[in-house]
């Protein structure tokens, strides 16, 4: 018995030798400081990261440990988060502001170090910390391990795309204006792809990305929306795409003329340069779930065909209109997984953990009203999840990682609540013109949290509320990929909608829009001990509170608990 024993596990060291022998160190320094750059005709200072703008790109492979060493050579305190990365057993490097760390202080430094096993496509990182995401962010592309290849055809070349958003302005000084005067803030002035703004916008002729390509090849496009604020529609003119991974998972292959992606969100797409020698413009332009007007921030690249004219204007595609929901929505919910591709999870069926939590824009009282001050409804804008408007615990001495680590009270509570206080007809168009002396108007400002046991599978309604007006929201769950198994509009009826429930081949994605006016369900299983944020990815919405937290329970053994903080992890 012994020797047979010996004879199945002999295979198993091999296997496990042979994937460490693949795997490397990706190591990486990360100076973030300030330089000015030139865009829309005027010199702005920015901060990024080794003065780039998008910053470095992290090349790495399934099962590779990245280290980056990050100094702080601005004059701001910041964090920095690895968009999707699940962050097993490293949970102090996954980067919130003072949720899983304190921000590294000017002049300061830290590392981060993560392991990247079980996860392959297209990522990014950002800060995490105010605005600074506008300029601080960059891809993080990981590659199948050597020896493997993708589930797709071989492509010809890879190509990142990355949109961003631009102000005319110092963004800290914009996130600052909006939070001292408790109005929306600043809209930005341009939108960018790859950094620069093309030849929409004034002094920009020679600010047009380029991607030059040869006919008859496949490339991969890594499309990633950095922007703070706008959901985009994106084309290229007379080409269509194959879309065969989002936000770092394999989908089943879905052809498409377009592509549509919230903030914090990545699609992986074929392009495939079957079409006359020719330029063609590539476009992002903005997809807006709400009425609010908003300036115009479309921007577009040029895709040059090898032996195209110089001379000849490239061919424009005709884009949806900014309000076309329908063609968002088909694109959302239409994509679904790969079961017979690497690193797929089959939907858990038992369910420990329901919770319905709805959420959107409200208001509070008004502080310091004056001339310019609280101008919708003479309130504050807030926000919200179950009628609880989340706090970071800034001045509390710690994180919420390390408080939950040290066992330390005060610096959070555990009494998130599984729904909201009351029930109403969430999507009643009427609550656009709610009346601020209205409970449904207000949410007390809270730090609250969820606690769940270590391994147990939780399914959470996600439902918008029409309160000062609908949109669609990307929810972005830190820790942890989640199955997506339906998506629909209105209020959530679970009559109706859990026979729609696809736990075949559903999507699965760490960040969700949730339709506008309407709902998602999601599912996933909490085998990752910690403190993860869960939050909207527009970034004028976690000022606002706009977020809740998970407290994962530590596993019984070992290697399912919290490891003790880094030596060098930055005070509060």
């Amino acid at each position: 018995m012994t020797r047979f024993m010996f004879s199945l596990a002999w295979p198993f060291v091999l296997l496990l030798a042979s994937s460490l022998a693949s795997a490397a160190i990706v190591e990486h320094t990360f100076n973030v400081e300030d330089f000015t750059i030139q865009r829309l005709c005027l010199p702005q200072v920015i901060t990024a990261v080794n003065g780039t703008l998008p910053g470095p790109t992290i090349n790495a492979r399934e099962g590779d440990t990245v280290i980056i060493h990050v100094f702080n050579k601005s004059p701001y305190n910041l964090t920095l988060h690895w968009h999707g990365i699940i962050q097993f057993l490293t949970p102090w490097s996954d980067g919130p502001e003072y949720v899983t760390q304190c921000p590294i202080p000017s002049g300061g430094s830290y590392t981060y170090q993560f392991n990247l096993t079980g996860q392959e496509g297209t990522l990014w990182w950002h800060a995490h910390s105010s605005f600074l995401r506008a300029t601080v962010h960059g891809a993080l592309i990981i590659k199948p391990r050597l020896g493997r290849s993708y589930p797709f055809p071989k492509v010809y070349q890879e190509v990142p795309i990355l949109l961003g958003e631009w102000w005319n302005a110092n963004v800290e000084e914009v996130e600052r204006n909006a939070t001292d005067t408790g109005n929306p803030p600043e809209e930005s002035n341009a939108s960018t792809i790859n950094g620069l703004p093309s030849d929409l916008y004034n002094c920009s002729q020679d600010q047009t990305y380029k991607v030059k390509v040869k006919q008859g090849k496949t490339y991969l496009l890594r499309i990633i929306n950095a922007a703070l604020n706008e959901q985009h529609f994106f084309k290229i003119a007379n080409h269509s795409f194959t879309v065969v991974a989002m936000d770092a998972i394999y989908t089943e292959h879905y052809n498409t003329d377009v592509v549509v992606l919230a903030p914090g969100q990545t699609v992986d797409v074929l392009l495939k340069t079957n079409q006359v020698v020719d330029s063609y413009y590539m476009v992002f332009t903005p997809y807006r779930s709400s009425n609010v007007g908003t300036s115009n921030i479309t921007t577009r690249g040029v895709v040059v065909y090898d032996g195209a004219s110089q001379t000849k204007a490239p061919i424009m595609p005709i884009m949806p209109d900014a309000h076309d929901t329908p063609t968002a929505h088909k694109f959302y919910t239409n994509v679904t997984g790969l079961t017979t591709g690497p690193h797929w999870v089959p939907v858990p069926r038992k369910v420990d953990e329901h919770m319905f939590i709805t959420f959107g824009i409200g208001l509070e009282q008004c502080i310091n009203p004056g001339p310019g001050r609280c101008v919708v409804l003479n309130s504050r804008l807030s926000a919200n999840m179950n009628n609880e408007s989340f706090v970071l615990p800034k001045g509390r001495g710690f994180s919420l990682l390390e408080a939950f680590y040290k066992n330390i009270s005060g610096v959070y509570t555990k009494d998130f609540p599984n729904q909201p206080p009351f029930e109403f007809n969430y999507t009643d168009p009427s609550l656009a013109n709610v009346n601020p002396s209205e409970p449904l108007a207000f949410a007390p400002k809270s730090t609250k949290v969820k606690t769940l046991k270590f391994n147990s599978t939780v399914e959470i309604v996600l439902q918008n509320t029409a309160i000062l007006g609908t949109e669609n929201h990307p929810i972005h769950i830190h820790g942890f990929n989640f199955h997506v198994l339906a998506q629909g509009f209105g209020n959530y009826n679970a009559t109706r909608d859990e026979p729609k429930f696809n736990f075949v081949n559903p999507q699965m994605r760490n960040t969700i829009s949730v339709p506008v006016g309407g709902w998602a369900v999601v599912r996933f299983q909490a085998n990752n001990p910690g403190i993860w944020l869960v939050h909207c990815h527009l970034e004028t919405h976690l000022p606002w509170g706009l977020a809740m937290a998970f407290e994962v329970e530590n596993g019984p053994t070992l290697g399912t608990t919290v490891p003790p903080p880094p030596a060098n992890l930055p005070k509060c």
